[in-house]
């Protein structure tokens, strides 16, 4: 660590023993587990291989959204503090999951050690989900969509104080959390980091309904019920370059009650106005959507229990590669499109 060995956090990260692994080959991925996509991840852990938090985390705005060197100094000062209470008993041990290895996935063993590669985080991610294509186990939901935002909730935490409570809307308000409450049990797991709760909400089932949120507010513990909106596990995934989602280069918004009415459309339908066509669209010849144009199906389809978009439902049902047929509106006239999805290859 860089920290100043005299300042507060110097001090404290002096009582660890720091690592930085910089290669996974021949990591344990399955109890070092998290996002694969995160920038920056640290287990703050004992010699049992005893995980007390993890610290780390990120959103699709920016990859140190909640990476905050105040909220780093409290995990330490915690991490110390339940390191003492394992010593001496009082926290009890956890199971560790069945070993997992980079070189169970024989398509990665392909690109890295065979080629005397790096094993690198992201590699990791990008080909179990790719082993999960192949054997048909890829739940979508479950495997791109990862590390739901707890904004969407309504929830914005006070970054540098750690699970403080910023401020409260939605979902989050209505369950009654408050500003200055501080997250302290999600779904029953004590969570002290960011890292933490992302992690635990990431392990939620995408048919749950609701959430069991524990706060501290003023020294004594609040249980609420947070009610998840529709697709609250819906992330934006561009960021990750992910080789199983089909790329279709354009973005579109779901049309307004109001305006599929206007237009005769199903009211539970996924029709959606494009408001950006990359470049590369025309580059690959995936399509010929134009800003403006309204998607009202694919493959004959309008409407899905999942989807609120023509590109979300592309890219929850077809496998990169794939074709569709797109029914667009397009200054009032109705036109029928091929539309070809794209296996992104990005730097590995």
């Amino acid at each position: 660590m860089l920290s100043p060995s005299d300042s507060p956090l110097g001090k404290q990260l002096r009582k660890y023993v720091c690592v930085r692994i910089i290669r996974m080959d021949n990591v344990d991925i399955a109890l070092f587990d998290y996002d694969r996509n995160n920038t920056l991840y640290f287990f703050l852990m004992n010699a049992d291989e005893q995980i007390y938090m993890r610290y780390g985390g990120r959103d699709a705005r920016s990859p140190d959204s909640y990476l905050n060197l105040d909220s780093l100094a409290l995990a330490a000062e915690k991490g110390l503090e339940l390191h003492q209470l394992y010593k001496d008993g009082k926290l009890p041990k956890t199971v560790r999951p069945k070993p997992d290895s980079p070189r169970n996935y024989s398509m990665l063993v392909d690109r890295t050690f065979k080629q005397n590669a790096c094993v690198e985080c992201h590699l990791i991610g990008d080909f179990q989900n790719l082993h999960r294509e192949k054997d048909g186990t890829l739940d979508k939901l479950v495997h791109l969509f990862r590390s739901p935002d707890i904004r969407t909730l309504g929830i914005e935490l006070d970054v540098p104080k750690g699970l403080a409570v910023k401020e409260t809307s939605g979902a989050a308000l209505a369950a009654g959390m408050k500003p200055g409450d501080r997250i302290a049990k999600w779904e029953g797991d004590v969570v002290w980091t960011f890292g933490d709760l992302q992690y635990r909400y990431d392990k939620v089932p995408r048919t749950a309904t609701s959430i069991k949120v524990t706060v501290d507010r003023a020294g004594l513990p609040v249980e609420l019920s947070i009610a998840l909106p529709v697709r609250w596990w819906w992330t934006d995934t561009r960021y990750r370059q992910s080789s199983i989602e089909p790329r279709s280069y354009f973005d579109d918004r779901p049309l307004t009650a109001e305006e599929k009415t206007k237009l005769g459309l199903p009211a539970a339908g996924f029709a959606s106005q494009v408001k950006y066509v990359s470049s590369m669209a025309q580059s690959v010849q995936a399509h010929d959507l134009k800003v403006g144009d309204i998607i009202t199906k694919v493959d004959g389809k309008d409407a899905d229990p999942h989807a609120d978009s023509a590109s979300l439902y592309l890219i929850l049902y077809k496998t990169p590669g794939d074709a569709a047929t797109l029914e667009v509106l397009r200054d009032g006239q109705r036109i029928t499109m091929p539309l070809k999805t794209i296996r992104m290859s990005f730097r590995k």
